[in-house]
């Protein structure tokens, strides 16, 4: 008998534990989600000439955005980065886009960077990426358009893709970079204790890919340890034309830096 109350005094307690556990992670998930540096107003994201900076207001918050501008580009590459840091950290390499002739427009989320506000939702995220869009939009008029994303702005890319193809306003390419099919399919691989309910932020890359129309290349390092290749694999079957460049030896952090990725991506521009 005291056993049996002993016994049934653990499980309650784990039981409590558990639900603590799942009560704070619904609560204080973008604690786990998004990891951003922030940088000082006075901090240059970059120093280059023919790079600036603005800031795009929305409700609740002030967007920092960098763009390059070229004389007179063939078009915008417009990127959507990972879940850390700030655009010093992903506002790099512009030489290559600058040989291509594209213009780079990259812009900070809520709390990262010099953006002010807090990310609370996935709609609040996905609102951002249109209103950043809409402002550069017009710049673009008759000249080619990349839409990018890499790690957790692939869901975020491929968002705002699909609604540009079901608006007869297909991008040139879409490009994603170590994308997942789901935020929420990834979680399961990650954290298969947690209830899918709790994840407020599913990004389901998956239900857009066969929306998407025109080119879509998928870049993804055969080493990825945070998200596996499969989820590259699953999108290009989904989608009605899809290259997936598999990226020897690479991992999830150093993907881009590789050489094969960054000449098939500046092969696909000279292509467009």
């Amino acid at each position: 008998m005291v056993y049996a109350i002993f016994s049934a005094s653990i499980l309650l307690a784990m039981a409590a534990i558990y639900a603590g556990a799942v009560g704070w992670l619904y609560f204080r998930q973008e604690r786990l989600l998004f990891e951003p540096d922030g940088l000082a107003g006075d901090d240059p994201i970059c120093i280059d000439r023919d790079t600036r900076e603005f800031f795009i207001d929305v409700p609740g918050a002030r967007l920092s955005v960098a763009r390059m501008t070229l004389p007179d580009p063939r078009g915008v590459f417009f990127f959507m980065h990972g879940n850390s840091g700030n655009l010093k950290k992903w506002f790099v390499e512009l030489d290559a886009f600058r040989r291509a002739n594209f213009d780079v427009v990259m812009f900070d989320y809520r709390g990262f960077g010099k953006s002010t506000g807090r990310i609370e939702s996935e709609e609040q995220l996905r609102a951002d990426v249109e209103a950043v869009w809409k402002h550069i939009e017009p710049m673009y008029a008759g000249r080619r358009v990349v839409i990018s994303g890499q790690s957790l702005g692939t869901g975020l890319a491929a968002g705002l893709a699909a609604r540009l193809c079901s608006e007869g306003h297909a991008p040139d390419l879409t490009l994603l970079v170590s994308p997942y099919s789901s935020m929420r399919a990834l979680a399961a691989e990650l954290y298969p204790w947690v209830p899918m309910r709790v994840l407020r932020y599913p990004l389901h890359t998956l239900a857009h890919a066969a929306r998407l129309l025109g080119p879509v290349m998928l870049i993804h390092g055969e080493k990825d340890e945070l998200i596996g290749i499969h989820h590259s694999e699953q999108l290009q079957k989904a989608m009605r034309s899809a290259q997936l460049l598999r990226v020897i030896g690479a991992g999830h952090g150093d993907v881009h830096q590789s050489r094969a990725a960054q000449e098939a991506l500046m092969s696909a521009l000279g292509r467009l």
